[in-house]
Order: structure tokens, then sequence, then C-alpha cells
């Protein structure tokens, strides 16, 4: 007797249900969503209060005191505004805070940088969280993305290298830097 209960009560929910009756799903077919009934949102894997199109904040730079090396390699790299190939500017400024350190602006990325003086003659500015270098000579400035491999900007002109075009003077070096005499 139970096994009768039971279906007659499940066809007579059946036979209740208008929207089953009027309006049968195509085979294949989505069920309808019923009104009054909220969908619980999917689960986030982020913080409650940190919005999901920002990203994660970058911990804050713990800088090293500058060697004498480095703080030499600083007054000699070019400080100010440079115009690259394809209407691309940087602008290099010494650090506000940090003697010896360079913050590099390209587009919208800033980056500190500790200068380096190379066997060259060039200057190093290497991006103390190991991302970019830019590299001084006499006649032009690049910036690079070593993660990457490429080049970011090339052609950068400072007025000093301009000044270098301009009277060109035979050097020993490839860089902005004096050469080295032992």
């Amino acid at each position: 007797m139970r096994p009768v209960c039971v279906l007659l009560a499940a066809a007579g929910l059946v036979l209740t249900t208008p929207a089953t009756q009027a309006n049968p799903a195509p085979a294949g077919a989505r069920p309808a969503a019923t009104t009054g009934a909220a969908k619980a949102p999917p689960p986030q894997n982020r913080p409650a209060n940190r919005p999901a199109n920002r990203p994660a904040p970058v911990p804050p730079l713990v800088l090293a005191a500058a060697s004498e090396e480095q703080l030499q390699a600083a007054e000699l790299a070019h400080y100010g505004d440079y115009e690259c190939e394809f209407g691309q500017a940087v602008h290099v400024a010494r650090h506000p805070t940090h003697a010896g350190y360079v913050d590099v602006r390209h587009e919208r990325t800033l980056v500190t940088m500790k200068p380096v003086l190379s066997s060259t003659g060039a200057i190093r500015l290497e991006d103390v969280r190991g991302r970019l270098l830019m590299l001084q000579i006499a006649n032009k400035s690049m910036l690079m993305d070593t993660r990457a491999g490429r080049r970011l900007v090339d052609g950068c002109m400072h007025e000093k290298h301009r000044e270098f075009a301009a009277n060109p003077t035979p050097v020993e070096s490839l860089g902005i830097a004096p050469p080295k005499t032992d």
C-alpha cells in the first residue's frame, strides 16, 4: 500500500504544477529559474576587503646603504627626462630618501634602481627587485625587461646624449664614465 501512496502523491504534484503542463521543456533544455529563489554567489578565493581587479600589495622595499662605488655611479647617471623612440618617455630622478638610488618612471611604472658602473664605462641602473635594467651609454639609453628578455624602450635621448651627438669626442669607453686607468 505504501508504494501506491507515494506514486499518487507524485502524480498529484505533477498534475497540479501549471508551468510543467502548459510549457513542457524541450529535450536537453535547462530548467527555468524559479521566481523568488535567489542563487547563492560562487565562492571567492580572495579577502572580502580587496576588490577582485586589484593586485596584491607589494611589500615595502628595504634598501641597503649605498657603497662608495654605488654613490659614484649615481653621480654619473643622467637625471631628468628622456625622449625615446615611438613617442615614449622615461624619467630618471634621485631617490627621495635613499642616497645612491634612483627612481625610474616609464609609463605608469615607477621602479627603484641601484646604479652600477660597468667595466665598459656604461652606467647600469639595476632594478632592486630584479625585473628591469636601464643602460646608459654615451649616445643613448635603453630600458630592458630582464625577465622577459626584451627591450621596453630604446633610443632614449637625454639632453646630455644630444650634447654628445652634437660634439662627438673620441672616447676609449662605450659609456658615460671616464675609462679606468691602472
